[in-house]
């Protein structure tokens, strides 16, 4: 018996030594992470989903799941299910604070990017010869809002402008393809830039002014037939070679594209052309629940998701030299100084979603 019990005492104090072994060679290599979840705009799907990201969070204790919205339409999510927010604009923060109950919450605006209008170089070069649009350089330029509001006014068609002739793929009402403006940012935007333009450089900021500017807006929009839910998929089309001649996008998604050094084949055929009055695109991360309180300011401050903001293509907050040396080696495409760019102003969301719906034929008639 005496002999059955010292070798069962053995194994065991064989088996603690095991698990303290075990204990002892995983214990510095496992970092603790708590889950969040949020959604956010499709133009932050990549950076989310790059594995250098994924492990800089982790290195702070994150696991980020997400899953993709328009900005516009996030309020009308079931907020509670998720942890964060991350709308591509702050407009739309305060609306998604409200239907999520957290009033005041602690918001922070990790980056920023423009929006820009990518042209094929035959459109740009159509547009710089009629006088909407200037070129600063083969793949770079300014489009004109006011001579190309006026162009969408008259329902101009690309075979109406001088030169159009050399390049029979440009057909139909010139127009730039957005996407849906009640439902996603960019398309919300563009429209508080032309209408401000229409308005005589003023915020649009009552109902007078609305339906001053709401019939042009409806050209803007009901020329393009079917509205696309975010930016994602007309620039990927525009990529591949396919899609319309003049598309709106984030400036992130052409400088990522540029410095992954992805689409190589077609870049050389793009031009970017910066609308000579925008608005901010400030990205506005906002807390839900208690345990993604600590992410945004982490987007922030982290060095190492900076630098990883910065390779997908957008503008950390007061980072201007750094978006400047990220990008040096693409300086023909974009405009780091936003030189020549007047910022203006946004509407209330309340003004600006019934722009919205005027510039897709709801309400009042246009």
């Amino acid at each position: 018996m005496r002999r059955i019990l010292g070798i069962l005492l053995g194994l065991l104090l064989i088996g603690g030594v095991a698990v303290v072994v075990l204990v002892r060679e995983q214990g510095p290599h496992t970092t603790a992470t708590k889950t969040v979840r949020g959604v956010i705009g499709s133009e932050k799907s990549d950076f989310f989903r790059d594995p250098d990201v994924v492990k800089a969070l982790a290195a702070q204790g994150y696991t980020v799941k997400t899953e993709t919205s328009g900005s516009w339409a996030m309020e009308r999510l079931a907020l509670r299910e998720f942890d964060f927010a991350f709308p591509s604009s702050s407009e739309p923060a305060k609306e998604i604070e409200a239907a999520a109950g957290v009033q005041g919450a602690q918001e922070t605006r990790p980056f920023y990017s423009p929006l820009v209008v990518i042209a094929r170089a035959g459109a740009a070069r159509v547009l710089t010869d009629n006088g909407l649009a200037r070129t600063t350089g083969k793949n770079s330029g300014t489009l004109l809002m006011g001579p190309f509001l006026k162009a969408a006014a008259e329902d101009r068609t690309w075979q109406q402008l001088s030169g159009s002739a050399a390049h029979p793929e440009l057909t139909g009402t010139v127009f730039v393809k957005t996407t849906d403006p009640a439902t996603s940012n960019s398309g919300a935007l563009f429209l508080a830039v032309a209408s401000a333009v229409a308005n005589g450089g003023n915020i649009v900021a009552d109902d007078a002014a609305i339906t001053r500017t709401a019939p042009l807006m409806h050209k803007l929009i009901s020329v393009q037939g079917a509205l696309e839910p975010s930016t994602d998929d007309p620039f990927r089309a525009f990529i591949s070679g396919s899609g319309e001649p003049l598309i709106l996008v984030y400036e992130s998604q052409v400088a990522s594209l540029l410095m992954q050094k992805q689409g190589a084949g077609n870049v050389a055929d793009m031009v970017v052309l910066y609308p000579d009055t925008t608005v901010n695109t400030a990205h506005t991360f906002v807390p839900i629940g208690d345990g993604a309180r600590e992410l945004g300011t982490l987007l922030v401050t982290d060095p190492t998701l900076r630098a990883l903001a910065l390779r997908h293509g957008f503008r950390p907050q007061d980072g201007v030299p750094e978006f400047t040396a990220a990008t040096a080696p693409h300086a023909a495409y974009l405009n780091p100084g936003l030189t020549g760019i007047r910022q203006v102003g946004t509407p209330t969301v309340k003004n600006l979603m019934a722009l919205a719906a005027r510039a897709k034929g709801q309400g009042d008639t246009p």
